[in-house]
């Protein structure tokens, strides 16, 4: 392969693509516009010159490659681009944003920036737009979001630029990072020193001081009542395997509290669920780990003397302006390597066999319990239509023994799914963009294309996703990518809300819920079909269960994307 230097005449809208994948970068996801002819005749002139590039997916709409880029994050831990079209393409994304945000995801984000000049200069304005797109700050749309934004002002600065952007987004806490990109600036000549190369600019990965480890684990082993609440995850196979090690060998309880993603095997005999406040109530140490909100403030009150833990990139998360949960220590970190260095410094104390083995047996018949609770209630919801619970019940045992990631969003819950693998699961952000679920599963189907991929949305969500999009791109890139669309044709997420915040109130005792109604419901297989995908509409519970297994027949032998169209019980009142 040529070295970039034998291309002395490349543009810098030539250039991006190659320093992108020098970087490490295996996608970008495009939305293109009138800002791109610099970029466009530069990846032909860099293609044409033998460099090496990433795969360039182009995605109709914007909020779509953003969900993908964080998908493919999710299964491959490496970090990709997204590339839109100047601020009309940047606001279409900024949901996507927002949910990388929250979700500490590292992005390399870049948008055009309409042109500059208004003539005289080579990429000067050319139609109406030129002007109409033109913002004092466009890089306001997504400042609060991202970890660090510029704009390309010399096209000298591509190399540095990039490998700052990339070191800053991988650096602890990871999440996007965003740069504007001028039309002028990408027209001209680039020198190519450092193109080729990967970043001159390491990530700066943050740990706990071994002092405060040592004080955690103190406080965890000498613990009558100790108690964990973990909603993103052990951060990596071993810590996931070494979390459920040390709930077992210390007998401490584990609760998926609103979690987006699996920290230990919901069969885990450690593990008490989604609701921890009569944990919580009688906890005398509590290790948080990664989570936003860790319980409910007005739910719960917490003993006076209990000592809480905060384990994660940034236990206090600290860009967020209100959040004054108790943290009487707090260990910075990469959450896998943070954990697994806090159950090091377990391994060496000393443990009241006798009262752990009680303690255990106690924690043990608890979660058998709960489990037997899920079912039943799952096993009572499988009529016509049927619930989210016999939904989710009936896809966890269509998958078991199968490599699958569920991406859930206001679709199947956790509990019913009965997953027991690291990566098995991952839910929306905790930001609330709705439409994250099928572009998630969309690139994650590409990260892993072996891997049984779902995507589990309401009614509402799915519509949110820009499915033609999806479908579309699912089409193009034969991603067999299985959405279940969970359809009670209502917001359910805002009349639990409303019923939630006003108990016994009007809107618990009403039918019908004012700004909640989706009615009449679209026919939404006729939207997948428009792609070729194989659907289905699934109205009878017992009638799933092999719904599904055809559905997997499809995505696995044919390659097909799959969608089933789900009649599932509307928001009860009362």
């Amino acid at each position: 392969m040529p070295e970039l230097s034998e291309n002395p005449k490349l543009t810098a809208g030539g250039a991006l693509f190659g320093k992108l994948k020098a970087l490490g970068i295996d996608y970008v996801f495009v939305n293109s516009g009138t800002d791109f002819p610099p970029i466009i005749e530069g990846l032909i002139a860099a293609s044409q010159s033998g460099i090496e590039l990433p795969t360039h997916v182009t995605v109709p709409h914007e909020h779509v490659a953003l969900g993908m880029a964080h998908g493919h994050y999710h299964i491959s831990g490496k970090i990709q681009a997204v590339m839109l079209h100047t601020n009309v393409g940047l606001s279409n994304g900024a949901t996507g944003a927002i949910n990388a945000w929250c979700d500490q995801i590292p992005m390399f984000l870049m948008s055009g920036r309409t042109p500059v000049m208004e003539s005289t200069r080579f990429g000067a304005r050319t139609v109406p737009i030129g002007w109409g797109q033109e913002m004092f700050d466009q890089t306001a749309l997504v400042r609060e979001v991202t970890k660090w934004d510029y704009e390309l002002r010399f096209p000298e600065q591509v190399a540095e630029l990039f490998d700052r952007g990339w070191a800053i987004a991988n650096s602890t806490p990871k999440g996007p990072v965003y740069l504007s990109l001028p039309r002028e600036v990408l027209c001209e000549e680039t020198p190519p020193e450092g193109l080729d190369a990967p970043s001159r600019m390491a990530p700066a990965v943050t740990a706990p001081a071994r002092e405060e480890l040592a004080q955690a684990a103190k406080l965890l082993a000498e613990a009558e009542n100790p108690l964990v609440i973990s909603q993103r995850g052990a951060g990596s196979e071993e810590a996931f395997a070494a979390l459920g090690d040390l709930l077992s060998e210390w007998a401490i309880p584990l609760s998926h509290y609103w979690a987006n993603k699996l920290s230990v095997p919901l069969s885990h005999p450690m593990q008490i669920g989604a609701a921890p406040e009569d944990f919580l109530a009688q906890a005398d140490v509590v290790l948080v780990i990664n989570s936003l909100a860790p319980w409910w403030p007005d739910k719960v009150t917490l003993r006076d003397d209990v000592k809480v833990i905060h384990l994660g990139p940034d236990p206090l998360f600290s860009r967020t302006p209100i959040r004054n949960f108790q943290a009487d220590l707090a260990l910075a970190g990469d959450t896998a390597t943070s954990l697994v260095a806090l159950i090091e410094e377990m391994s060496s104390l000393p443990r009241n066999a006798a009262s752990l083995e009680k303690r255990r047996q106690r924690i043990s018949e608890y979660s058998a319990a709960r489990r037997k609770t899920v079912v039943d209630i799952a096993e009572r919801g499988k009529g016509s239509p049927m619930s989210k619970e016999w939904v989710s019940h009936c896809l966890g045992k269509a998958i078991k023994g199968h490599k699958a990631t569920v991406f859930q969003e206001l679709g199947c819950p956790l509990e019913p799914l009965d997953l027991d693998s690291h990566n098995s699961y991952f839910q929306e952000p905790h930001s609330g963009g709705l439409g994250w679920g099928l572009p998630a599963a969309l690139g994650a189907q590409l990260a892993d294309p072996d891997r049984l991929i779902f995507a589990t949305m309401g009614d509402g969500s799915y519509m949110f996703a820009n499915p033609t999009a999806c479908h579309q791109v699912a089409e193009a890139l034969e991603l067999p990518v299985i959405t279940l669309v969970l359809n009670n044709e209502e917001w359910g997420a805002v009349r639990h809300s409303v019923v939630g915040t006003y108990r016994g109130g009007l809107a618990s005792q009403a039918n019908d819920v004012p700004l909640t109604s989706l009615r009449p419901s679209p026919d939404f297989t006729k939207t997948a079909e428009a792609s070729r995908a194989y659907t289905e509409t699934v109205s009878d519970g017992e009638a799933l269960p092999a719904a599904l297994e055809r559905a997997i027949e499809v995505a696995q032998i044919e390659k097909r994307q799959v969608l089933l169209n789900i009649a599932i019980e509307r928001v009860t009142p009362g």
